[in-house]
């Protein structure tokens, strides 16, 4: 039996992945997802992995989770009945917005829908201006009768953001009390403990979707948390939030809105880790599961994190890794539109049915449907029961091939190519849209569907080598394992840069570090494994967005500033081609990252029962690439050693994902074992 074991779940749209670290190495698994009870599929993962891994529950030190929950209340708007009180006369401020459209000219754009009704919009009157300082003061009168208003009506959650609470915050949580003491029983969200931060349209926001996904995370973690208990596992679990860092379930409960990108950034940080182990510090990371592929970048290797996300129709301004999201995963499905042209996603079969061939009762073809007809993949090689592919064939038949006069082999290659496009315009949104060159990144593939893609897109980018990893199909699981735990604060302070005290700005830092230190402290972290990031967001005097500088260590001087500007200009003229260092600079948001130090595993699997450094295939069978089919090699990836050599075309079979690699392509097994293809 192991001991000392650490445990990551992470839950997808198809199959809930579980890795466990050990000292006998890493031990890898997938379990179809249970998407009305995601928790259910985090404890038949468990339940199998210690059968798997040979391990007991009470041994477990560590038990990470990557959560989709949230997410899909925001897309699905299945979130709590929630109130919002904010300032007089900014009733509406959350309804109405930016002018920003998803398209300039579509004269009938909508809005999406408010995360707050407006009948359930409240307004109390108070003031403070931009520096905190109270303008009008706090009705007590007004706020009681909001509150009893609140009391009576049917809400889990209450919102509460005022203007420049991020300034003072003595006025919302004056609302707080007042709401607890006229009988409101409801959870309550403060701007200025969610984000603190300007921008009065997106910090309301904000504090709207963490109040109205209190209940639901509640719920969630409620339920898993009794569970994974209740199985022998004696660690608390520890989150994944959207800035690729864990934190406890409780800090999760208070800021759900944290965790929208918990899945995703789990990947991105996997992929940072496998691809420094293997040298590589500056790569595109794509990650292609069941119904969608996220594709991130990594420079220097630390994901890059922005405060400009959206989910969904939602802009969501606390700090996340640059996620791009598309609806291109293997369980897309394919579709021919009015304009008889083939269209694959956003629809996706999901976990249930899934792809036809998966012989779940899908009838609809989706790309794993597509890659099988074109012999890339054997879903008897991964998945037990799955259908022959006559059924594949007269479904794609009927959907795609006819309605286009194609055959089925044409219509399977262009469901391909068609996703193929999709993900190659979301790689171009996080690498050239961004002021970096493709050429100079490897690609990170990973999920259960991205290294069949891989090759062929590192080929139209140019980019110049493809990594899969060993744990492609569950490196979100492995994320977990490997990610510190981290807690980000920023609070909003504009100044005009030349006017921000030295010592001033320290002491800021200073007292955000130390609540930083007791919150590591009370989750078991020692002073040597506490690490503090310190940042400021500077702009142009007159600009509406800014760029993140980092800050030294210690006690701040002039000369620290003056530095820090340079940086800023430096970084502006990167990021837009140009700078104007003569133009005076602005401090508008004080940052800090505090983090909890781990030792991540050894990378190294369980081996199969071979050790093929000539990698010979395990068989052969007919594939097509570009319309030509050719009977192409299969190899085994338990059975690729470091060191072994293949030439395109061939497919690399693992037990969570398969990886093509195309004519003319080579690929080699590099020492940490990820198999690298050289397109």
């Amino acid at each position: 039996m192991e001991t000392d074991v650490r445990v990551g779940v992470d839950v997808g749209g198809t199959f809930t992945d579980v890795v466990v670290a050990g000292g006998s190495g890493l031990t890898m698994l997938k379990v179809p997802s249970t998407p009305d009870a995601p928790d259910r599929g985090v404890l038949d993962g468990l339940d199998a992995a210690t059968e798997r891994a040979d391990f007991a529950p009470a041994d477990a030190t560590f038990f990470g989770h990557g959560t989709t929950v949230a997410t899909n209340a925001l897309i699905e708007r299945e979130w709590a009945a929630t109130a919002l009180v904010t300032t007089e006369g900014f009733r509406d401020a959350v309804e109405i917005g930016r002018q920003t459209r998803p398209d300039l000219y579509d004269l009938r754009a909508e809005k999406p829908d408010p995360i707050v009704d407006r009948d359930r919009r409240f307004e109390v009157p108070e003031r403070l201006d931009r520096r905190g300082e109270v303008v009008e003061p706090f009705d007590e009168d007004a706020a009681r009768a909001v509150a009893r208003t609140v009391a009576d009506a049917d809400v889990e959650s209450v919102a509460v953001a005022f203007l420049f609470a991020f300034e003072n915050d003595a006025h919302e949580r004056r609302m707080r009390e007042v709401l607890r003491e006229e009988g409101v029983d409801a959870e309550i969200s403060l701007s200025s403990d969610v984000l603190p931060e300007i921008r009065e349209y997106e910090r309301s926001l904000a504090t709207s979707i963490n109040a109205a996904l209190k209940p639901v995370m509640n719920r969630y973690l409620g339920r898993l948390e009794t569970g994974v208990a209740d199985a022998g596992v004696p660690t608390g679990v520890k989150v994944m939030q959207s800035n690729g860092g864990m934190a406890s379930a409780t800090a999760t409960r208070e800021r759900p809105v944290n965790t929208l990108l918990s899945g995703p950034a789990a990947g991105v940080r996997g992929a940072a880790h496998v691809a420094g182990e293997s040298g590589v510090d500056d790569v595109l990371t794509m990650d292609m599961g069941g119904t969608s592929c996220d594709v991130s970048l990594v420079q220097d290797g630390d994901p890059v994190v922005t405060t400009e996300g959206q989910v969904g129709d939602y802009p969501v301004t606390v700090p996340m890794v640059d996620v791009h999201t598309i609806g291109a995963g293997g369980g897309s499905i394919a579709w021919v539109d009015e304009g008889e042209s083939l269209r694959v996603g956003p629809r996706s079969a999901g976990a249930d049915p899934g792809p036809i061939c998966y012989g779940r009762g899908g009838t609809e073809p989706t790309v794993t449907d597509a890659h099988l007809l074109l012999g890339r993949i054997d879903p008897a090689a991964f998945f037990e029961g799955s259908a022959d592919e006559a059924a594949v064939r007269a479904a794609v038949r009927e959907r795609v091939a006819d309605p286009l006069g194609l055959s089925v082999e044409a219509a399977a290659q262009g469901i391909v190519d068609v996703a193929n496009a999709n993900m190659e315009r979301a790689l171009r949104v996080v690498s050239v849209e961004r002021g970096h060159d493709p050429r100079d990144f490897s690609l990170v593939a990973y999920g259960g569907a991205g290294p069949l893609h891989a090759a062929e897109l590192a080929a139209e980018l140019d980019v110049p080598r493809v990594v899969v990893p060993r744990s492609a199909g569950v490196l979100s699981a492995l994320g977990l394992l490997i990610s510190d735990a981290a807690y980000e604060e920023g609070v909003s302070a504009v100044r005009p840069w030349a006017e921000v005290d030295p010592a001033d700005l320290t002491e800021r830092f200073e007292t955000m570090e130390a609540e930083g230190r007791e919150r590591l402290a009370s989750e078991g972290y020692g002073p040597d494994r506490r690490r503090f990031e310190r940042a400021v967001d500077l702009r142009y005097r007159g600009q509406s967005f800014d760029l993140r500088v980092s800050m030294p260590e210690g006690r701040l001087d002039a000369e620290s500033l003056r530095a820090a500007a340079d940086r800023f200009h430096e970084r502006h003229k990167r990021r837009y081609g140009h700078a104007s260092p003569n133009e005076p600079v602005e401090l508008v948001t004080v940052r800090l990252r505090s983090r909890g130090v781990v030792d991540p595993p050894t990378l190294s699997v369980a081996e199969g029962n071979g050790t093929d450094a000539e990698a010979t295939p395990r068989t052969t069978r007919p594939a097509t690439f570009g319309g030509e089919t050719d009977e192409t090699p299969v190899y085994d990836r338990e059975t690729l050693e470091p060191g072994a050599e293949l030439d395109g075309p061939a497919v690399v079979e693992g037990v969570e994902s398969t990886a093509v690699v195309p004519p003319g392509a080579g690929a080699h097994v590099d020492d940490s074992g990820n198999v690298v293809i050289e397109p």
